[in-house]
């Protein structure tokens, strides 16, 4: 089965995909950072267990794996794809986790917090991902009793997300937008409405690729709904500025546009050496150049699951070998060069 991230399809929107968090905790045990490691083995093989078949719920196929003896560089690729966090990559005592095949659905037993529930999907897509993760959450509580405060809600290791646990994300596009000198006061509206926003792969001009991930700054104080429909409107908010900033440029800058974007794709798909940043910058113009319709190709292409797939830990998984740093560039290069597609009627 392809992965969700494979499957996506370029349309007239700058919103990449959604992500839904729960963190949870089981009242039997503490927090996982007093536990000890005899602890930890106990609960995440009872969680294991009690969750074999959380298949039933969604009709996917999940396979589990325990973390803890997991390849560094398996859980490093997982990272990279939006699966674990680094404290799940890090952690020494034992770990689980249970993924469907798409990667859209997982739950992480040991973590930071005894449970995260995940969803994933393309799009702006919070409510139906928010659904889905409800449902698994009502499953694994009718198991594990969570800990849980009147007064404050869920009980989580980090007081951030004390309340609903929820974590709400989208991640979008925007090249353009976060050019104009006026970016950094759309950043701060953002913050005054109760979200935040950062660059997925870092900050300012520093986040190579322009990809941008709004989330809601708060757990505690509003509801489940509240979480979802703000970050909802935010994004879709971001969206549509993006939008108007590109549509200015193709009126009085078309020309220049068009030969960014056929510029990026001659050096992805002929270059035999190339940075991650510099691929991603590439991969930036190309996602732009084909939203607005000034390049297509001649089959479906996620670029997406390029800019996944060109990280370190995926292209040492994706080659089958270690990679030292020198031959990182010229292996992105060749996996570029094998997954990008003509362009139609070149």
């Amino acid at each position: 089965m392809n992965k969700w991230f494979e499957r996506m399809d370029s349309k007239s929107s700058n919103i990449v995909y959604s992500r839904i968090r729960l963190a949870r905790n089981w009242d039997e045990y503490a927090f996982p950072s007093k536990m000890t490691k005899v602890q930890c083995k106990e609960m995440v093989g009872r969680l294991q267990e009690g969750l074999k078949s959380i298949g039933e719920l969604d009709g996917r196929e999940y396979q589990y794996r325990q973390l803890d003896t997991a390849q560094e560089m398996e859980k490093r690729a997982l990272r990279e794809r939006r699966i674990l966090n680094l404290a799940a990559v890090n952690k020494k005592e034992p770990a689980g986790l249970f993924m469907s095949e798409d990667e859209g659905s997982s739950l992480v037993l040991g973590g930071d917090d005894h449970i995260r529930i995940q969803q994933i999907g393309a799009g702006l897509c919070l409510d139906e991902l928010w659904q889905q993760a409800d449902a698994m959450d009502d499953y694994v509580n009718e198991r594990f009793s969570y800990a849980f405060d009147d007064k404050y809600g869920y009980l989580t290791s980090f007081p951030t997300n004390v309340g609903t646990g929820l974590r709400a994300c989208v991640v979008l596009h925007l090249p353009t937008l976060s050019q104009v000198r006026k970016f950094q006061s759309i950043v701060g509206d953002m913050s005054r409405f109760g979200t935040a926003i950062r660059g997925l792969y870092g900050e300012g001009s520093d986040n190579y690729g322009s990809l941008y991930e709004i989330s809601n700054q708060r757990t505690l104080g509003q509801s489940e709904k509240e979480i979802v429909e703000l970050v909802t409107k935010a994004a879709a908010q971001l969206n549509n500025q993006e939008l108007r900033v590109r549509s200015a440029s193709l009126n009085t800058q078309r020309l220049e546009r068009e030969d960014e974007a056929y510029k990026s794709y001659g050096v992805l798909k002929y270059a035999r050496k190339i940075a991650e940043k510099d691929a991603r910058i590439f991969l930036s113009q190309l996602m732009a150049g084909e939203e607005d319709g000034l390049l297509k190709f001649d089959k479906k292409c996620s670029l997406y699951s390029l800019i996944i797939g060109i990280k370190p830990a995926n292209l040492n998984l994706w080659f089958k070998r270690p990679l030292d740093k020198g031959e990182l560039d010229a292996v992105r290069a060749a996996y570029i060069r094998q997954n990008l597609p003509e362009i139609a009627g070149a």
